[in-house]
């Protein structure tokens, strides 16, 4: 399958049924498995056999998701979890612990910055935000010798300044430390951060990936780059106790990272994907491309159109000439910049607030990447969690909506956000 473009792979890769089997991936709604010898069952709690022991750590149907993710992305593995923040949560608590540290870009999700401030925090697991605008020199000043990973977003939710991949990667590397990406809002049909220089990706699996806003979930891919055996990893070099002194870089090589992630994390933190959704993610992933397609299309229209509207003070958008990530997005996505978008309105933050009660067709909802175009405020929402300090340091103005543009037919798009500006604008 990896020869197939990733259009093809979206809709045929991984999953290859059997004669007579199911055409269709089958939903396995079991939580345990039948054997008939103990050797087998030692074999696997011994990590000697790949089959399923118990669905928490793996399931057939949540298997054929991380499988078809792995591929997708160009990765060595994928363990999926039970949501977005559960995968970022598992992404770093694999390699992370008491006295560690992490240096992240500022402008993200406002569920990873608090992940990060607060709760890691409290593990004893600090972090340094660091402005994605850095030098390369900069950003490596803020490592320190217990700094464990680099992480930023492809495009930054809900700020859209786009990842300098290739700065990053340099600094990573400069740093000794897995460079982790998350990718939801492009996707790996608009961009695949292992090629240019990322360890980890992760996804939440809930926005695009589902498309059609029923299901939680997440997924982290390990790009099987990383060398763990620098000094600073030893959890992934030394013997884990916990499984007769199995040593995951001797024993599974570039998988070191995604096998420890399951057999370790999802053991121990039981943040299991239920089979049912990983069925619906996976049946997502069959029209990825064709969805994505229409929302990059969708977006860079609205945003045309927003920008010479009269009751709008301004619009940011990856591919607006005159947005300050334009040459990074044609750079690092030139299949389209997803279907997110902020804009202000004149009037201001109530103006906002107003403008919503004025949508027909587009729903206030606290999700993005749907197929159906929805409408935020985050500085009161999504993002009240920060200071206003804060707040403008990710990105988020007073003022500033967020759009996640849908596939309906452009030209009605349009028209309700035409007449709800109107309504407001002042």
């Amino acid at each position: 399958m990896k020869n197939y473009k990733i259009e093809t792979q979206c809709v045929q890769g991984t999953y290859k049924p059997e004669s007579g089997d199911p055409r269709v991936l089958p939903i396995a709604q079991s939580t345990t498995y039948r054997y008939y010898d103990s050797d087998d069952v030692a074999d696997l709690f011994d990590l000697k056999s790949a089959t399923h022991m118990y669905s928490r750590i793996s399931n057939p149907t949540v298997a054929e998701l991380e499988n078809k993710m792995a591929l997708l992305e160009g990765g060595v593995g994928a363990v999926a979890a039970s949501s977005g923040q559960a995968a970022s949560t598992l992404a770093f608590l694999n390699i992370c612990q008491a006295g560690d540290h992490i240096v992240a870009s500022s402008t993200i999700y406002g569920g990873t910055f608090n992940l990060f401030a607060v709760t890691l925090k409290k593990m004893g697991i600090e972090a340094t935000f660091i402005n994605p605008d850095s030098s390369c020199d900069e950003i490596v000043a803020a490592a320190k010798e217990n700094t464990k990973a680099l992480f930023a977003e492809t495009i930054a939710n809900p700020g859209l300044n786009i990842l300098d991949f290739e700065k990053f990667s340099k600094a990573a590397k400069i740093m000794d430390v897995p460079f982790i990406v998350d990718n939801t809002l492009a996707t790996p049909v608009l961009c695949r951060p292992l090629e240019h220089g990322a360890d980890i990706v992760i996804h939440s699996t809930t926005k695009y990936t589902d498309g059609h806003a029923t299901s939680v979930g997440g997924v982290v891919i390990d790009g099987g780059t990383f060398n763990w055996d620098n000094g600073k990893f030893p959890e992934l070099v030394e013997p884990d106790p916990s499984y007769h002194g199995i040593q995951y870089v001797k024993d599974f090589g570039p998988a070191a990272y995604i096998t420890k992630a399951r057999v370790q994390m999802l053991r121990d933190y039981g943040m299991t994907m239920s089979p049912f959704n990983a069925f619906l993610f996976h049946l997502g992933l069959e029209t990825l491309h064709v969805r994505m397609e229409r929302h990059c299309e969708n977006a860079l229209k609205l945003a045309r159109f927003l920008k010479g509207h009269e009751g709008v003070s301004w619009v940011n958008y990856p591919l607006l000439e005159d947005c300050d990530s334009y040459d990074l997005a044609k750079k690092y996505l030139p299949k389209g910049a997803s279907g997110i978008l902020t804009f202000g309105i004149k009037g201001g933050n109530q103006a906002g607030k107003e403008l919503i009660k004025h949508m027909d067709l587009t729903a206030l909802v606290v999700h993005i990447g749907d197929l159906r175009t929805s409408i935020l405020h985050p500085a009161s929402t999504t993002h009240r969690q920060l200071t206003e300090e804060q707040q403008i340091a990710a990105g988020v103005l007073p003022d500033l909506i967020r759009v996640s543009i849908g596939i309906e037919n452009i030209d009605d798009i349009i028209a309700d956000f035409d007449k709800a500006i109107k309504a407001v604008a002042k």
